[in-house]
């Protein structure tokens, strides 16, 4: 079974920070999320939208509205990614979730995501 856990969002005045956490639980024999890790939010009333991907070697993907301000970053030995959110805007107001791609013994690669952290940033 995988299990997908965000934490960290809150409210914070334009300018401000947050560091968003995920841990990925991935328990029993042939379980395998050695895929990329995304930061996907979904703006009130709007549709998800990627945020950030960090693959498996490192290499990392950002959205343009975020680039400069977000930083994705993990740690394998704690199967934790982490998205540190600097200079935060209004516009980054949203339900932040965290996606991972497992497949197990019994189901294909699929995606698995979290309830979700609220970020509101206010002005």
């Amino acid at each position: 079974q995988v299990q997908v856990t965000e934490s960290g969002g809150g409210s914070v005045q334009a300018g401000g920070s947050l560091r968003l956490s995920c841990v990925v639980s991935a328990g029993g024999r042939g379980t395998d999320c050695s895929d990329p890790v995304s930061w996907l939010r979904q703006p009130p009333g709007k549709q998800r939208e990627f945020v950030a991907r960090i693959s498996a070697d490192g290499s990392t993907t950002y959205a343009d509205s975020v680039k400069g301000r977000f930083a994705i970053s993990q740690d394998n030995t704690k199967n934790t990614a982490y998205l540190q959110m600097n200079s935060l805007k209004p516009e980054d107001t949203a339900m932040y979730f965290c996606q991972k791609s497992c497949t197990t013994r019994s189901t294909p690669w699929m995606n698995y995501w979290g309830q979700g952290t609220q970020v509101t940033v206010s002005s």
